[in-house]
């Protein structure tokens, strides 16, 4: 078979399975691509062949497994034991903790292999790494998980953990024209993570396909996320939210979410126009104060140990959460819970929202990861997101679009951005 690197993780399993292909053949296939590309798009903070190809088991044990061997990046804010783990920071440099991240342990023990850690922003918040967008090397694959994002689009691996606190998984997903899924806050175990946002913080995934990302989470959580390739027997009732970020669209943004609406009604789609309360207008002063108190609590060892290692940017940021009082933050967290509590109405007689997943096209240089605008309400309700790819942008970089589901409904949330993924391959 050529180009296996390439392949779904769905596809992989399923020849895994079958027999028909070994898992180290996959695995050689992505060394390859790698060996070519990696010097140009920088995707990796550590890679190790010889040391992959050791610990990669026979596929016979494999062919059962969930994850059947095939190959995973690990986003660098995760502890394993036999790789550095650095967060993106000089202050880490070197660090080899003890044990693996649940989330690691997890993907290993479903059977996944870990081919090495991948690229983010420095403490997953903030001054980006080397990552290159790999079809142009000129632009950002977005971040903070930009390895994770780059390297599943470049064929380096099917599958990727990244992490999420404001548009981390989503907003790169879009940019680099791949699905990237950010569950339910706390489906997937944050154990062993670098946490620097106590209440934001979530695990996701960033794959090739929806069913890939429902196969990965459902193997590390034991979550029945069914099948997204099954059709559902009826059209979805979809919110087409432009949300309190509409202001910061681009003009491909603006053109796309149109032509979204249109392709998704020739579908069979029920689409309404769905406006957020006003209540939610609160919501651009409560977020930066929880998120840059939480960063600056829990980088707060770093703060007191390496100053002079932390980036500028990031430094100013965490002063400026040390700036919030604990009365402040307490009643901006509070109407962060006000407006989960009220979302639920929000989508009332809906199945999804669906809205931009990023302002635009990649921006071009590497000195900024995009904005994360069109991504940190839906983080900080809580529920899932699937940004799905919806043709290019003016320059011929990718688009997304992003589908919010009520939390708890990670199943349907999957299932329909299968459903809308399908309709605007279609019609787009």
């Amino acid at each position: 078979m050529e180009d296996l690197f390439r392949l779904t993780a769905t596809a992989a399993r399923l020849l895994i399975s079958a027999g028909r292909l070994d898992p180290a053949d996959l695995l050689e296939a992505c060394l390859a691509r790698i060996a070519a590309r990696e010097p140009a798009v920088r995707a990796f903070a550590f890679v190790d062949p010889a040391q992959v190809r050791r610990a990669t088991p026979r596929p016979g044990p494999l062919a059962s497994f969930p994850l059947a061997g095939i190959p995973l990046g690990v986003k660098d804010v995760f502890d394993t034991a036999d790789m550095p783990t650095e967060h993106g920071s000089p202050i880490w440099r070197g660090w080899r903790p003890k044990g693996d991240a649940a989330a690691v342990s997890l993907a290993r023990a479903a059977g996944a292999t870990v081919i090495g850690k991948t690229v983010t922003a420095e403490f997953a918040i903030r001054t980006p790494g080397p990552t290159a967008h790999p079809q142009t090397l000129q632009h950002t694959p977005g971040g903070s998980s930009s390895g994770s994002a780059a390297g599943v689009a470049d064929g380096f691996f099917p599958l990727a953990y990244g992490t999420q606190a404001m548009g981390s998984l989503i907003k790169p997903a879009a940019y680099c024209g791949i699905v990237g899924y950010k569950p339910s806050f706390g489906a997937i175990n944050r154990a062993g993570m670098k946490i620097v946002a106590e209440t934001l913080d979530t695990v996701g995934v960033l794959a090739r396909s929806v069913a890939d990302c429902a196969l990965f989470v459902g193997a590390v959580t034991g979550l029945d996320l069914g099948d997204p390739d099954t059709r559902p027997e009826r059209a979805p009732r979809i919110g087409l939210c432009r949300s309190p970020a509409w202001s910061k669209a681009l003009p491909e943004t603006r053109t796309l979410l149109a032509k979204v609406e249109a392709a998704l009604a020739r579908a069979g789609a029920a689409v309404v126009e769905r406006e957020l309360p006003s209540a939610f207008d609160c919501f651009q002063e409560a977020f930066p104060r929880v998120l840059n108190r939480e960063a600056a609590h829990g980088l707060r060892w770093e703060l007191l140990h390496a100053p002079e290692q932390i980036s500028p940017p990031l430094y100013d940021q965490l002063q400026a959460g040390l700036a919030v009082g604990a009365a402040d933050y307490v009643a901006a967290a509070e109407t962060l819970t006000e407006l989960r509590r009220a979302f639920p109405l929000v989508m009332e007689d809906l199945d999804i929202l669906v809205t931009p997943a990023a302002t635009g096209e990649a921006p071009e240089g590497l000195a900024s990861t995009g904005d994360s605008a069109f991504n940190s309400l839906w983080t900080a309700l809580y529920v899932p997101c699937v940004s799905v790819p919806a043709g290019v942008g003016p320059t011929g970089l990718p688009l997304g679009i992003q589908i919010v589901a009520r939390r708890g409904a990670d199943r349907a949330a999957l299932a329909w951005a299968q459903w809308v993924a399908a309709a605007l391959e279609a019609g787009l």
